[in-house]
């Protein structure tokens, strides 16, 4: 039986600390920074494609295919992102228009009005 010897994973550590490093980033843009809300948004976006980056060459092994085969899976890449972007456009979209802005106040003070009405008060 071939001998099976432990090695540490060295790139799956180093993709785990930068992901933390980078995501202390944003939470720190987000919650601790002077920047504006434009700023905060766009710098958080390029950690995240940053971090997107890294999740893919440490943890996805893109790298491992270009050794075995002499390229690298643009075609696999490409879908990625894009899915990436569906979700992306998708959640922004939801966070935009899929909520009322007044918290559903006007909502109950219509339905409080015709009750009203209706009961003759």
């Amino acid at each position: 039986m071939a001998e099976h010897t432990k090695r540490i994973p060295v790139q799956h550590i180093v993709g785990f600390v930068l992901s933390i490093a980078l995501t202390l980033l944003a939470v720190w843009a987000a919650l601790g920074s002077n920047l504006s809300t434009t700023w905060i948004i766009v710098s958080i976006m390029v950690l995240a494609v940053i971090q997107a980056g890294i999740q893919l060459f440490m943890f996805m092994h893109m790298t491992e295919s270009e050794s075995r085969s002499g390229h690298v899976p643009w075609n696999m890449m490409f879908h990625g992102f894009v899915l990436a972007a569906i979700v992306v456009a998708g959640s922004l979209f939801t966070m935009s228009f899929g909520h009322d802005h007044n918290g559903g106040e006007h909502h109950q003070q219509e339905q409080l009005e015709q009750h009203e009405q209706h009961s003759g008060h």
